[in-house]
């Protein structure tokens, strides 16, 4: 459903209106396309602190853009901070960019590089603590499409590990993605041999694909060069076989939960999968008091026990290679929780745990990197049939004053599922425009 009230916001009455009224005014959005694949300005490269990783520099110019130490109107904004281990220090991180946040292009980014709080040295962790808060407030201040991340990088890694990292938060892909920490780990990155179509070679299985936004992240897998499984249930076979057509995909109609769902996957990639997605899930909405057992128990099969029992057995019969991917799909709602969504929420905060459980050791048994996306409100058929009222306050209630697309949320997980996001493992990233409910 069109979202009419930014569009109202995008007419000279509409921004005059809703400023005297003290609205929201949300920008548009530029999103990735074939025509506005980078930034339009240069990226203004600043240093607080004695910089503890090498290579930055080398790594921010595999973002296309044009790495500078002063810019009058930059598009990005990247301050290395992994140096900063005092609360004197911070004083830094206010000198470094209070000048120049005004000067940020609309639509522009801000990245903050910080170091992994240190378990042995108090003074530093309260430091790089310090800097989670500021970035996640400085999401909410910037305004005008604009966004601010935190990325931690272990020390003794070099810029190489972020790459992949840096190249998703300082492009349009990453539009819908404000006020988030990703803690990377030291792992080397993996070849990519063709940067255009990086999934080139690999085959990709996404559960839950037939519409919505599992279709989206068919869509841009296939896009990214991936040979695309498209799975969902028989009773969506036909919306599946279209999706799948139009793609070029393979529709894999099977219930997820059915006892050899693992075996007919890997029976549909002989030659294994490089990317799993784990998209599928259901809402059966109704507060605890009034829900029967039987609502509990399917949402909690579909959304989390069939995720967890067909990843157990693709890693275990070595279905997902290595140097795979997992990702899989939770919800600011397992984060924040939600009214009559005891059910759900409990399954996508139970996907959370899943991933920061399993990562480490699927990283060093198997090769493979396990990580989830957790959308907020994303404008789909689903959200359309949502009271006006309610629509519009999930629409507003974030830094972006909009809800985001199908789109935004399959970036996101091809971002994670690039040959060279190794070191990005164990991580929930919410596509949410930095939502107003939860962390």
């Amino acid at each position: 459903m069109a979202d009419r009230y930014l569009h109202l916001t995008g007419t000279a009455p509409g921004r005059f209106l809703t400023s005297r009224l003290g609205l929201p005014q949300p920008a548009p959005l530029r999103r990735w396309t074939l025509e506005t694949t980078h930034l339009d300005g240069p990226l203004l490269h600043l240093t607080t602190g004695a910089p503890a990783i090498t290579g930055v520099a080398e790594a921010l110019r595999t973002s296309g853009l044009t790495v500078t130490e002063r810019a009058d109107r930059p598009a990005a904004i990247v301050l290395d901070a992994t140096g900063v281990a005092t609360a004197a220090g911070l004083g830094g991180v206010h000198a470094a960019l209070h000048p120049v946040v005004r000067s940020l292009a609309p639509g522009g980014r801000i990245v903050v590089l910080g170091a992994v709080p240190s378990p042995d040295d108090h003074h530093q962790a309260a430091a790089q603590q310090a800097l989670e808060g500021f970035v996640r407030s400085l999401g909410k201040e910037i305004g005008r499409g604009s966004t601010a991340q935190l990325v931690r990088i272990p020390g003794g890694a070099s810029a190489d590990a972020a790459g992949s990292t840096l190249r998703f938060l300082l492009s349009p892909r990453s539009a819908y993605v404000s006020g988030q920490v990703i803690e990377l780990t030291s792992a080397a990155p993996g070849p990519v041999a063709d940067p255009a179509a990086p999934l080139t070679g690999r085959t990709a299985l996404v559960t839950g694909a037939a519409r919505g936004i599992g279709a989206a992240v068919a869509s841009v897998l296939a896009r990214d060069g991936a040979r695309v499984i498209a799975l969902d249930v028989p009773g969506a076979r036909e919306e599946l076989e279209r999706t799948a057509d139009r793609l070029g995909a393979t529709a894999l109609p099977l219930d997820i939960t059915a006892p050899d769902a693992a075996d007919r996957i890997a029976a549909a990639a002989p030659d294994g999968l490089g990317v799993l997605v784990h998209n599928a899930g259901i809402t059966r909405d109704r507060r605890l008091a009034n829900m029967p057992a039987d609502r509990w128990a399917s949402v909690i099969e579909v959304n989390l026990d069939s995720v967890l029992r067909t990843t157990d057995e693709l890693l275990k019969g070595g279905a997902v290679t290595r140097g795979g991917r997992i990702v899989a799909t939770a919800s600011i709602a397992g984060i924040a929780g939600n009214t009559g969504q005891t059910n759900y929420a409990a399954s996508k905060a139970g996907i959370i745990g899943l991933v920061r459980s399993l990562g480490p050791r699927a990283a060093a048994d198997h090769g493979v990197t396990v990580n989830a996306v957790a959308p907020g409100f994303i404008e789909t058929k689903m959200t359309a049939a949502v009271p006006l009222f309610i629509r519009e306050a999930g629409r507003r209630m974030n830094s972006l004053s909009q809800g985001g697309l199908p789109v935004d949320v399959a970036e996101a997980v091809a971002w994670f599922a690039q040959p060279d996001s190794t070191a990005v493992n164990g991580q929930v990233l919410r596509v949410c425009g930095q939502s107003l409910l939860g962390a």
